[in-house]
């Protein structure tokens, strides 16, 4: 909790034992960088090992009858052991306070943390535990948020319980329920044995400085425990990266859906995988719900039934609730095709949602139309004869309407079948589009929420073939097969003519590449092109990677002002280009890179030289 001291605002630990407060442990180590600004409103305690005392406010002192209490580094003391507690970002310092907590002889050190979830991370975590304790020896008791923070994040639980470099306990990594516990019983001679053995600790100990300890007469052990077995150590189960993808973003639309007060979500099904994906997630969401109701969670049910403004409804199954909660809607064009409709329409029967067909060319004609009587130009389409120019606008005019129509359908289909309402508009682009810009401003990527905004596509395309096969969807493998496309320009004989691919000049699992090069190790043109002249170099020349990564940047600088409009998505990968808190770059690049680019080239031009040099070396 933020406690003021002296005037100072501290993120703190306010730990307390039977209506008494006995330290208040402020966060040493704030978290500012990705998604985190924490030194915005707190200021990190500096004085290590020290404390002093706090005045507890009066309202405070009514309740525990207290004046002061210790302020600061110290630890806990009790009859039978010593307590010590970290806070979230000090675990993933390079020098973690349970280090020399644990010299200092603190046997159970206790962290609350609020680490958001990221594909693959739950690796990462368990490690730092199990290295921490298995070096050091002793008790780790690792409580983490779980649930929306109202934003971007989500907070996916897995508590722990790890002592001498193995687990005992293992909390859930998403679930609906508000508060989980774990329990393991262990023997704290365990950890005084562990460390008696390691020499090299024991000479580290010698000399540690010691923290101030705070004495609580407590004991967590009696003489009646001889008789309790301790508890076995388990092996960490993960979740695979499509199982995660189905729980992860679920739970986040969940709480999204029910602290919103809206009645549901309206989601613009296309019969592509990445709107398939979205529409899995809320299916994967209300079995989740339905799980959770059936296992007796009368808060999950108390929301359903305000969601759907039934105080008697129980959902008996997710197709059931998938259709009280999910309206989709297939909107056409005269681009579009019949194989993509018919698609997206038996997606939507097999899961249940309340699926909406309709046409959106009369809009697009008239919307048109509207220029030609100003202008008395009628723009044209490049397979009809027009410039790129006019080919680009008159797919962007189609986009802009379905985000329009979508709006109003959000609003308003309820109204019109007699329910009340209204519905929360998901938005389907994917980071690797997010990433290169390849989107619309203000198309139905522009939407309330987004929950596949942080996954990239080749994620998303096992995800969907999990889904296909666990939540036993059919209609998944027919888009699965397709092209991935827009459909915004002709058909040639009723055919797709259009893809993603295509357009973009380059593939999905480049733009993979380029995006976690771009963000995580921060490369530019001419260090993009350096790592992947020997990443690629089997299959690429220096002129060709040369040419793909001035293709990027050239594309990323020109559409990288959508980011500042981008929806608001669930933050999955460590290259999300979010604006908003986490890719805090510019919005305005010379698309030319006209320095960076002539470093590229003269750097291709010397290895062109020098593979020629060894070429006539062998003749």
């Amino acid at each position: 909790m933020p406690v003021m001291h002296k005037n100072v605002r501290y993120n703190c630990r306010v730990i307390f034992l039977n209506g008494k407060i006995l330290l208040i442990r402020p966060k040493m180590a704030l978290a500012n960088e990705g998604n985190y600004r924490e030194l915005r409103w707190f200021t990190p305690w500096s004085r290590s090992r020290q404390t002093e005392e706090y005045f507890l406010p009066r309202m405070i002192q009514d309740v525990t009858q207290q004046e002061t209490v210790p302020f600061g580094d110290a630890v806990l003391a009790t009859r039978d052991t010593c307590i010590g507690s970290e806070i979230c970002e000090e675990l993933w310092t390079p020098r973690s306070p349970h280090v020399d907590m644990g010299l200092d002889g603190v046997e159970i050190f206790t962290n609350a943390s609020g680490s958001h979830h990221v594909l693959r991370k739950a690796h990462t975590r368990v490690d730092l535990v199990t290295t921490a304790t298995a070096k050091n020896g002793g008790i780790y008791l690792l409580a983490n948020q779980k649930g929306c923070d109202g934003d971007r994040l989500y907070y996916d639980g897995c508590a722990l319980i790890a002592m001498n470099g193995c687990i005992f306990a293992q909390g859930s990594q998403f679930s609906l329920d508000d508060v989980e516990v774990l329990v393991a019983t262990l023997d704290l001679e365990d950890v005084r044995s562990h460390r008696a053995e390691i020499s090299s600790r024991n000479l580290a100990a010698s000399k540690v400085s010691p923290y101030p300890r705070v004495k609580v007469d407590f004991a967590l052990s009696c003489r009646e425990d001889l008789l309790e077995p301790p508890s076995e150590p388990i092996e960490w189960t993960y979740h695979s990266p499509e199982e995660e993808i189905s729980l992860g973003p679920a739970c986040w639309l969940w709480d999204f859906l029910r602290r919103s007060g809206q009645a549901g979500f309206f989601l613009p099904l296309s019969g592509g995988v990445d709107s398939a994906a979205t529409a899995c997630l809320v299916y994967s969401m209300c079995r989740q719900v339905c799980e959770a109701v059936k296992q007796g969670n009368q808060e999950v049910l108390a929301d359903v039934r305000t969601i759907v403004d039934e105080l008697s409804y129980t959902p008996q199954d997710p197709q059931d609730l998938c259709g009280r909660v999910l309206t989709t809607c297939y909107m056409a064009s005269e681009n579009s095709s019949q194989e993509t409709c018919g698609r997206a329409r038996e997606l939507a029967q097999q899961i249940g949602s309340h699926h909406i067909g309709l046409n959106i060319e009369p809009a697009v004609t008239a919307v048109v139309g509207i220029f030609s009587l100003v202008t008395g130009r009628r723009p044209l389409f490049a397979a009809h004869g027009g410039s790129s120019r006019e080919n680009l606008a008159l797919q962007n005019v189609q986009a802009r309407l379905r985000m329009v129509v979508a709006y109003l359908f959000a609003q308003l289909s309820l109204w019109a079948r007699g329910a009340c309402g209204g519905l929360l508009v998901l938005g389907s682009a994917n980071v690797d589009e997010s990433l290169l810009g390849y989107l619309t401003k203000y198309d139905c990527s522009s939407a309330d929420i987004n929950p596949i905004g942080g996954i990239s596509k080749t994620d998303l395309k096992a995800f969907v073939q999990f889904c296909m096969e666990r939540f036993q969807l059919p209609a998944l493998q027919g888009i699965l097969a397709a092209p991935a496309t827009a459909e915004l320009e002709p058909l040639t004989d009723g055919q797709v003519s259009q893809t993603d691919e295509d357009d973009m000049g380059m593939t999905y699992a480049e733009l993979s590449v380029y995006g976690r090069l771009r963000k995580v190790a921060k490369a530019g043109p001419y260090s993009m092109f350096c790592r992947l002249v020997t990443m690629w170099k089997d299959v690429c020349s220096p002129r060709q990677v040369a040419d793909r990564v001035r293709r990027f940047f050239s594309k990323y600088a020109a559409n990288r002002h959508k980011m500042t409009t981008l929806t608001p998505a669930y933050h999955a990968e460590s290259y999300s280009p979010d604006d908003n808190r986490f890719d805090l770059r510019p919005f305005l690049y010379r698309a030319g890179w006209p320095w960076q680019f002539r470093c590229v080239e003269d750097a291709v031009v010397q290895l062109e030289s020098r593979g020629q040099q060894d070429l006539d070396g062998v003749d």
